[in-house]
């Protein structure tokens, strides 16, 4: 069995058991040195085994009180010192007591240790040295052996800690993964929500509207009737169409409908005005080129003002404007319904369109403005940059 096998045996113990092991092993080395009468030296006797038996004792609680644990089993070792005893295993209690010392404290504490411990001992050393009968070791000597155990536990607490940083590093890796991708499908559930938002808002209250304009119709005027319903289906075809392009990433296929354009406003006004709202559309380009996500965005804004109109207004008449030039698209949509209070919050009146118009707007670095017009009628304003740029506020 390999010392890291075993060295991680002895950790897997209950903190008790485990000093109580420590304790064993040390007590059975160290009795066996002073069990060994030299001739000459005083050694297996009462005293020195008092000694050892309060080394031991104190080690049962090295974890706990390490500081005191090492003094008591210190000055121990320089009473056998001193007593005569020249035993080379009577320092091992005072050197378990320094290792815990250092692995389970700080640097600080370590270099405070080791001076005081390496002062001691080199001044017990001069004071046995010169006894001729008791030969010691040089008192240089003598003040290095602390500090081996001392830096011992040094480096094995400083591994340690660097393994614990390793540890906590990835963990924190990991959880700052999980909330990113977790970030990820919060954003893009919001898209596609706020996309089925979009052409379910618009279109089934365009179909309600163009429904009931062919019910009113069905016996007075059938033609109108007819052509109202044949806008229903071309409504209902549509929003299947949009619907298939947005549900096709949520199974994770490729979608080729193209988002919408605003080329693509004339036939959206032709199904509002089929519900009975004249619609005064007007859209002046500059002439520059505008990325597809500030069209689709544009397209977005003017549809949702427009279902708005529909579903709450009750205008007759809505002005629909699109001002382009080479830094901005400009939108604006002002209908004649009655005076209106502005919401509370952007989803009192109308459910989640005006929040979604906002995210759209704000993801562009656009502005966008809303509220009822003084004298009756309510008014959305937006300002797309062309470039389509991310971040800004409104």
């Amino acid at each position: 069995m390999t010392f890291d096998r075993l060295a991680a045996r002895v950790r897997a113990l209950p903190p008790l058991a485990a000093d109580l092991a420590v304790v064993a092993v040390v007590g059975l080395f160290t009795a066996s040195d002073v069990a060994v009468n030299d001739p000459g030296y005083r050694q297996d006797d009462a005293l020195t085994w008092a000694l050892l038996a309060v080394s031991l004792a104190a080690l049962v609680f090295r974890r706990r009180r390490p500081v005191p644990v090492a003094c008591v089993t210190g000055a121990a070792c320089a009473g056998w010192a001193l007593h005569g005893h020249i035993g080379e295993l009577l320092n091992l209690p005072v050197i378990v007591a320094l290792y815990t010392v250092a692995v389970l404290g700080d640097r600080r504490r370590t270099l405070w240790t080791g001076l005081v411990a390496a002062t001691v001992s080199g001044v017990v050393a001069l004071i046995v040295g010169r006894d001729v009968v008791n030969p010691q070791g040089l008192p240089v000597l003598e003040m290095v052996w602390p500090l081996v155990p001392l830096l011992l536990g040094e480096v094995v607490r400083t591994r340690r800690e660097l393994l614990a940083e390793y540890a906590a590093r990835a963990e924190r890796a990991e959880e700052e993964r999980e909330r990113e991708a977790a970030l990820r499908v919060r954003r893009e559930r919001v898209r596609v929500a706020r996309e089925i938002h979009d052409i379910l808002a618009h279109t089934v209250s365009a179909m309600t509207v163009q429904a009931g304009v062919a019910l009113d119709a069905l016996d007075t005027a059938p033609e109108v009737s007819r052509r109202a319903m044949t806008q229903v289906r071309a409504s209902g075809k549509e929003a299947v169409r949009e619907l298939r392009a947005t549900l096709s990433v949520l199974r994770e296929t490729e979608s080729t409908a193209p988002a919408p354009r605003l080329d693509q406003l004339a036939e959206l006004v032709e199904g509002i005005e089929a519900g009975g709202v004249r619609v005064a559309l007007r859209h002046a380009p500059s002439g520059a080129t505008y990325p597809a996500v500030v069209e689709a965005t544009a397209y977005r804004i003017v549809q949702e003002a427009l279902t708005n109109v529909v579903k709450h207004s009750g205008a007759g008449r809505v002005a629909a404007s699109l001002t382009g030039t080479d830094t901005a698209l400009d939108i604006e949509i002002v209908d004649d319904g009655p005076l209106r209070s502005e919401p509370s919050t952007p989803d009192a009146a109308d459910g989640f369109g005006l929040i979604g118009m906002r995210e759209r707007v704000l993801a562009l670095g656009g502005t966008l403005a809303y509220g009822p017009v003084p004298g009756g009628g309510f008014r959305v304003h937006a300002v797309l940059p062309a470039e389509g740029a991310t971040g800004g506020t409104s």
